[in-house]
């Protein structure tokens, strides 16, 4: 078996581990951002779309979709230690064990993704119940859900992909590959929902032509026999050296994303006690703030890439310069596009509610308090990527039950018991589970820093050098 780097990956490598610090984060960041924020361009014109069909089909969609991130976490779990681990062997020079990782991930993904059509797709209408659904919301998105399992199942594979992508430093393949995508999505979903005057049902089956075309991109550009980044069936191993790191990431970050997602669907169902439309209003309120978070997951994602390339070179003071100037991007990233985000406020929630104004107030009233999250979000992101890059994905799970299970929906009981707010309750636990996880990320930092300091034997103060992001 044939494990090499192309020229060009040979020559990320050397960038990643020699080039000043503030480039490399900015150079693999910024198109992850931008890839980040095409993602809640999705999640908003399906909003839109939806809209145009009923406030209640946009409630449906809102619902169902976080049913669906649930699921999503699976794969995007793997994909997480799939990309760090890769990333660390990549640093290390180590191309062998690249290639391995990279064939077994995909063998990992076609037995998960199989296994959860099998179990789900006999049982939709009882799972959905199960899931407290609105009976409504089951009526009108059945085949919506269905159509967005199949897709979930193609996600898995993209997910992959992706995240070998950014651990080669194709960034901006990545955007132009999802620029692509949005453009088919956009262009099928005004046909299908402008066009034909067909349901929401039609939004989701655009959304998975959209994702098959990005897996044979994926099938296309990885189909290079002798690269390390491709993938093969001779490859493919199970061996503890190459699954076990990769595993051992991933379950955290599993359990914590579909825990996390699963709050999140609770969230949901307790909100149904102001209406419908609240959880409606609630999911567009998200999916604003999203254009703010995403960008700053995407500095997230790319952090943690580049801090296990280094440590893999034998490089943690670069690891930990990474960091702090990702720390400070996603702090401006929270200030200004959140600023954008309430100037232009009401326009947005007009537009986002199909003119619709009483529904529109409610996703105003919702996205002001949610808006105060916004920079402590970022704070957490930054973090979080750290502690990705670093392996500490159980703190990462700790930290997110506090936001879900401890910050949030004890608060929205209280809210519900103790107060009569309405569904402006809705905004004001998203303002404080935010706010705090911002809060308890800082309260992590300084005791991780220490440790990651003796561990790695960097008992001297950190050379930190801002002053390039001054030209910014």
């Amino acid at each position: 078996m044939n494990a090499v780097l192309s020229k060009k990956d040979e020559k990320f490598r050397t960038f990643s581990l020699n080039a000043p610090v503030w480039q490399v984060v900015l150079a693999v960041s910024f198109p992850l951002a931008l890839y980040q924020s095409l993602n809640q361009l999705f999640k908003i014109l399906d909003s839109i779309m939806a809209a145009h069909i009923s406030p209640s089909a946009v409630s449906a969609v809102a619902y169902l979709s976080q049913i669906n991130l649930t699921f999503s976490a699976l794969g995007g779990g793997l994909a997480v230690g799939a990309s760090i681990k890769v990333s660390e062997a990549y640093g290390a020079g180590d191309f062998e064990l690249v290639k391995h990782r990279v064939s077994t991930m995909f063998a990992l993904c076609a037995l998960l993704g199989g296994g959860l059509l099998l179990v789900l797709l006999p049982n939709v209408t009882g799972f959905l119940r199960l899931m407290n659904t609105p009976e409504e919301f089951i009526l009108e998105g059945r085949t919506y859900f269905i159509l967005e399992l199949l897709g979930l199942v193609v996600t898995f594979f993209n997910n992959i992909y992706i995240a070998i992508e950014r651990a080669r430093g194709n960034s901006g393949r990545i955007f132009w590959l999802n620029l692509m995508i949005i453009l088919v999505k956009f262009s099928l979903t005004a046909w299908f929902v402008y066009g034909l005057g067909k349901g929401i049902s039609m939004i989701s089956a655009a959304t998975l032509i959209s994702q098959a075309l990005l897996f044979l991109a994926a099938a296309i550009n990885l189909n290079q026999k002798d690269s390390a980044f491709s993938f093969s069936f001779q490859a493919i191993s199970f061996r503890k050296i190459v699954v076990a790191p990769m595993l051992s990431l991933s379950f955290p970050v599993i359990v914590e994303k579909i825990a996390f997602s699963l709050g999140k669907v609770v969230v949901n169902s307790m909100s149904t006690v102001y209406g419908a439309l609240t959880v409606g209003a609630l999911g567009i309120s998200n999916n604003i703030g999203g254009m703010t978070t995403n960008p700053q997951n995407g500095f997230q994602e790319g952090v943690s890439a580049i801090i296990s390339q280094n440590l893999g070179g034998k490089k943690p003071r670069r690891a930990l310069e990474a960091f702090w100037i990702a720390l400070v991007m996603n702090v401006i990233l929270g200030l200004v596009l959140t600023g954008l985000s309430l100037l232009f406020l009401r326009p947005i929630s007009l537009f986002l509610a199909g003119n619709d104004l009483e529904f529109a107030g409610m996703i105003t009233d919702i996205f002001r308090y949610e808006a105060l999250g916004a920079v402590p979000l970022g704070v957490n992101a930054a973090v979080m990527g750290l502690l990705y890059g670093f392996g500490r994905a159980k703190i990462t799970l700790f930290m997110n039950f506090c936001r879900v299970f401890v910050f949030r929906i004890p608060v929205l009981w209280a809210l519900q018991q103790f107060t009569g707010f309405g569904s402006t309750s809705a905004g004001i636990v998203m303002a404080v589970s935010n706010v705090c996880s911002g809060l308890l990320a800082l309260l992590i930092l300084p005791i991780e820093f220490r440790r990651i300091r003796r561990e790695y034997g960097l008992s001297a103060p950190m050379p930190i050098t801002f002053h390039p992001l001054n030209n910014l």
